[in-house]
Order: C-alpha cells, then sequence, then structure tokens
C-alpha cells in the first residue's frame, strides 16, 4: 500500500467519498483533493453559510484606481498608494470611508496572513508600501499586531528582495520552503537538505491536491511526485489571506496574476506544471490548485501591484524595457475576474509594443523576439478556473450582468 493509499484510509469512509465527489476532471487527468479541514466541501463552491469562499461577495467585480503619482521614475510615493489603497477598498465594498471597508472583510481574532510575491525583484514585485498599507487596514479592523504574517513561498525569495526589511516590528514573516528548485517534495519545505528551517513552516501533510503528473527526472514510483501540499501557514495558522499579486506576463502561464499567486505561492511541488517546453500544463494545474477547499475559502481578498506592470520576460522581469510605470491598483475578491481584466490590460501593451497577444505566444506559436521558452503559453487558466465556480469571466454574457465581470476605474491623481 502506498503513503497515499495509507493516509486514504485514515480519513475515513465518508472522507473519502466527500474527497472523490470534489473531483472535476480536466483533460482526462485523475485529479483528487483530500483535506483532513473540508472534508465534506466541494473544491470551488463555498458552502450555502459562507460569507467568504472564493469569488467572495463580489464576484465579477474588479475595481481599478489609477494615481498617477504612485510611481515617479521608478520611485514610489507612499501617501498616493496610501489614498488609492482608501478609495479602492471603499469602492469594492461600497462603505463609506476605510476603516468601515477594512472592517467588512476583518475583525479582532482573525488570524490574517499577507501573501507577497517576490519574483520579479527588483523591478516588479509586491510593493512593501502596499504591504504596509495592507497591515494598517488589518490593524484598523481591530487585527492584533501578532496575529498578522506576511509570507512568501520561498523564505530566502522573500529575503533576497528584502521584503523582511520593510515588515515592521511585532510582525511575523516566514517561508514556506527555503528556496526555489525543481524536486519540491520534501514536506518540511528543504529538498536540498541544509538542515536550516529558520522561519520555514514547511507543508501539510493532510491537505494537497493529487494530480497524475510527474516532474520530469523524478522517480514515478514515489507517489509525493503526484501531491502538491498546501503550506502549514496556510491551513493551520490563518483564517483569512489578502493576496498581493503583481499585473505582468507568464513565459509558461501567458499571465501570472491572482489565480498563479495562489497555486504557485501555497504549495509545494509546483514545477511539474511546466518542467520542460513541450509539458507545460498551467491551464490545468493553476485552477486545480485554487479550487483546493481551503486556498478557496481563506483567500477572501485580492490588491494587484499594477503600479508597475510586466508585458514580457515575466515572470522574473529582467529587463527594464519590457517593464513599464503603470500606476494603478486593481481591488477584487475575485481571482478570475480580476485576471482577466489584467490579461487585457498586458495584451494592449504588447499590442501596443509589436509584440503578439498572450494567447498566440511561444515557440511553435508567434515569437518574433525568439525568446519563448515554451512551446505555447496557456493563459486559458483563467476562463477553466471560472468553469470550476472560481469566479466570472466574461465581460459580456447572454446571462446578464450578473455573470459579467464589472470593472470600474477610478482616477484619484
Amino acid at each position: 500500500m502506498s503513503h497515499h493509499e495509507h493516509q486514504a484510509a485514515g480519513l475515513g469512509r465518508r472522507q473519502v467519498l466527500a474527497a472523490g465527489a470534489a473531483v472535476p476532471v480536466l483533460a482526462g487527468m485523475s485529479l483528487t483533493y483530500v483535506s483532513a479541514q473540508e472534508s465534506r466541501a466541494v473544491a470551488g463552491k463555498a458552502a450555502a453559510h459562507e460569507k467568504w469562499g472564493i469569488p467572495g461577495p463580489y464576484p465579477g467585480r474588479v475595481i481599478e484606481v489609477r494615481n498617477r503619482r504612485m510611481i515617479r521614475s521608478n520611485v514610489k510615493d507612499r501617501q498616493a498608494i496610501h489614498t488609492a489603497v482608501d478609495r479602492g477598498m471603499k469602492e469594492l465594498t461600497g462603505a463609506t470611508d476605510a476603516v468601515e471597508a477594512w472592517r467588512s472583510f476583518f475583525e479582532p481574532g482573525d488570524v490574517v496572513g499577507i501573501k507577497m510575491n517576490p519574483v520579479g525583484n527588483p523591478l516588479a514585485n509586491s510593493s512593501s508600501e502596499l504591504m504596509l498599507e495592507v497591515i494598517d487596514g488589518l490593524k484598523a479592523a481591530g487585527v492584533k499586531t501578532k496575529d498578522i504574517v506576511v509570507f512568501e513561498r520561498y523564505r530566502d525569495e522573500f529575503i533576497r528582495a528584502k521584503m523582511h526589511e520593510a515588515v515592521p516590528d511585532g510582525i511575523a514573516w516566514t517561508g514556506q520552503g527555503i528556496a526555489y528548485n525543481n524536486q519540491q517534495i520534501d514536506i518540511k519545505g528543504d529538498d536540498l537538505k541544509t538542515g536550516n528551517l529558520d522561519r520555514v513552516t514547511g507543508y501539510d501533510p493532510d491537505e494537497f491536491m493529487v494530480m497524475e503528473l510527474v516532474m520530469v527526472g523524478l522517480d514515478p514510483k514515489d507517489d509525493r511526485t503526484r501531491r502538491s501540499h498546501l503550506g502549514l501557514l496556510v491551513t493551520r495558522r490563518v483564517n483569512k489571506i489578502v493576496c498581493l499579486p503583481v499585473l505582468k506576463d507568464h513565459g509558461s502561464a501567458g499571465i501570472t496574476g491572482a489565480l498563479k499567486n495562489m497555486s504557485h505561492g501555497m504549495v509545494n511541488n509546483v514545477c511539474r506544471s511546466h518542467a520542460t517546453p513541450d509539458t507545460n500544463v498551467c491551464n490545468q494545474f493553476i485552477p486545480q490548485v485554487v479550487a483546493h477547499p481551503v486556498i478557496r475559502r481563506k483567500c477572501v481578498l485580492q490588491i494587484m501591484d499594477g503600479i508597475k506592470g510586466v508585458y514580457q520576460g515575466g515572470p522574473g522581469a529582467s529587463r527594464p524595457q519590457w517593464t513599464w510605470e503603470n500606476n494603478a491598483l486593481f481591488f477584487a475578491t475575485d481571482p478570475v475576474a480580476m485576471d482577466h481584466v489584467a490579461w487585457r490590460y498586458v495584451d494592449l501593451k504588447r499590442k501596443e509594443k509589436g509584440l503578439p497577444p498572450v494567447g498566440a505566444s511561444g515557440r511553435l506559436g508567434l515569437d518574433p523576439l525568439k525568446s519563448e521558452g515554451f512551446d505555447i503559453r496557456q493563459p486559458q487558466h483563467v476562463p477553466l478556473a471560472a468553469h470550476l465556480g472560481l469566479g466570472i469571466f466574461p465581460f459580456k454574457s447572454p446571462r446578464g450582468r450578473r455573470d459579467e465581470i464589472q470593472h470600474r476605474v477610478v482616477d484619484v491623481t
């Protein structure tokens, strides 16, 4: 009996049946969610009594706040970002003031994680200024300092981006694993066997997604290669998460926004989703991870950092000429709607620069710069996530406004 079968046996008959009921099939791949916390949950669907749970209380709503002062000549303005955050939270919730808006999401007793994205440092990653505004908003809502934790999947990337230096005293920060590597299956997050687990939480053996997909070079007889475990911080330490994705293109996923910030930032064993140029399955992997009941329930607010965007070469932002000062923040509880808006902006900038849309780009598609690393990019993960109940994708729907993206732009310059 494999390790996975031992775990399934330990769950009991009802839990196994519940896990099996939460298996949306994509392209014939075998998929299973195992969750000790959410044994009766259906992936991608909030329980009837829940206010939260992706797509949250505002499905389809995306608020874009623009302020030309947020960044100028690569220098960010904290006050301008503060103004944009206050307005964005009020517009998203309909509250009359920003504190009321934050209190509509958070309350004393909540333990809140802030999910950063350091990839793209130093050109385009989650802004420390934005992180500080979120911390202030949480504190205004009554969340105690000791109950706020700033995190990223890899501790060393967080440190390399110097994000830890901006975290205020009294606020915890951590990674789930030590550093990026091609194995990513060690439950402690230490695949390279360094033994240095300082500020590393590791992964939860009881919360994972199974996908019949194995990273090149790993032993397919090792059933760990088929699982992506959620971080212990996500499953056991926090009850709510604010995600701070960045407006960027992505060489394999087409774009990297709210969905990918969760799918590749909250579980292990993600390299298998884009292991080689001809085995890219981001379009399937991303929705499947986000649909895990624990992630779906806890990621309650998305604030996309669009202060500086990346239209080519993402997610690493290796060339300044492929970035632009966009001066916008986006607010949503629906990650699908947010990412479709972001997708449009990336493609608009690519068109302006004479590049093809992300969905047509790849080594086997259009590659005018001869820089594509995968056969074809896969932004289809965004509508596929919608098909799993994780949000609203169309801007126009025959079913009317309730099934359409409502994208509102506000300029506070």
